[in-house]
């Protein structure tokens, strides 16, 4: 698409829409991310530890607009199941759609899912100030605290935290749930969580959405578990394994095991069948020893039964004559 604009647009915009428009054509990735309430200081420590890995720039939301309708990618957005696309026509232009508030750019040549991991990885805890919205359950559990008593008893009722004083220590009773997600957060709650030391928000990069070879990718797809896929994969191969076992099914892992139990029963087998191997001569011999030592305690026992009850027979005859006399 040709450029045109009017005589009377500024030059460091034409300059600024060339630049994001060559970096779109120049990096295979290009994410848009919401830098809406990051403070300056912030932003700058966000920007050195992307340094290498991510090019972030901020830029007006027309101008970002302007590059993505003019930029020369042609490369088409394939359907996926991941993705929700309108139709198969779309290119990285898509990304308009979630331009919106203070809005930046991303490029850099990261997957999209190492980019995602990234951007969590350096979001940081901050403090809550009043109208934020709660990006998740604040919970205040249950227990003592840091603090004596004093009025502060009272402003930790009124903001809903069920406090009292116990043992001369300020104490929660109960375990509440002060702010559920997506409830905005008031000021007395903002200064009780404050004193509390509790730093439900979070400081960073909002990845709305990331661009990678024809596909548009939301954070939801992008947000794995890694633990839990490892997890389930570490699962798979064990049960694999256990099959390629079971079915004797040779692999390059189960052939050694295989060998092995097929040693064990063809060892058992012929113990069991007697076959006089070498390997199992010096089994049968200990088994027939043993099987010899037994029979000839039970055949001496069993002598022992037989004399004695001789001798009880012939006592008896004795006794029987001695009657007799």
């Amino acid at each position: 698409m040709a450029e045109v604009y009017s005589t009377h647009i500024p030059k460091w915009k034409k300059d600024e829409v060339k630049w994001i428009k060559e970096s779109i054509n120049s990096h295979p990735v290009v994410g848009i991310v919401n830098v809406h309430g990051i403070p300056a200081r912030q932003l700058q420590q966000i920007r050195a530890e992307l340094y290498g890995t991510a090019i972030l720039k901020i830029a007006r939301n027309t101008l970002i607009e302007r590059a993505l309708d003019e930029v020369t990618d042609e490369t088409s957005v394939s359907p996926s199941k991941s993705v929700d696309l309108v139709g198969s026509d779309k290119k990285v232009r898509v990304l308009k759609e979630f331009i919106e508030g203070q809005t930046a750019l991303l490029f850099t040549e990261l997957n999209p899912f190492r980019l995602h991991r990234q951007i969590e990885k350096n979001k940081s805890s901050a403090p809550a100030k009043p109208g934020d919205i709660a990006p998740h359950d604040i919970i205040i559990e249950k227990g003592p605290t840091s603090f004596k008593p004093g009025p502060i008893v009272g402003e930790l009722q009124n903001a809903g935290v069920p406090a009292a004083i116990e043992g001369g220590k300020v104490v929660i009773r109960e375990r509440k749930v002060l702010v559920k997600a997506g409830d905005k957060i008031q000021q007395q709650v903002a200064d009780i969580l404050a004193k509390l030391e509790i730093y439900p928000m979070e400081v960073g990069l909002d990845l709305r959405a990331v661009y990678e070879g024809g596909m548009i990718f939301r954070p939801d797809i992008l947000a794995v578990d890694e633990s839990k896929y490892f997890s389930d994969f570490m699962t798979a191969v064990r049960n694999a394994f256990n099959l390629s076992i079971n079915i004797a099914y040779p692999t390059s892992a189960s052939v050694p095991v295989l060998l092995q139990k097929a040693s064990v029963e063809a060892r058992s087998l012929a113990i069991d069948a007697m076959i006089f191997e070498p390997d199992v001569i010096d089994v049968l011999l200990a088994k027939a020893n043993v099987q010899m030592v037994s029979l000839t305690a039970k055949l001496s026992e069993k002598g022992s039964e037989s004399k004695s009850k001789q001798v009880s027979e012939e006592a008896g005859e004795v006794k029987e004559g001695e009657k007799d006399i």
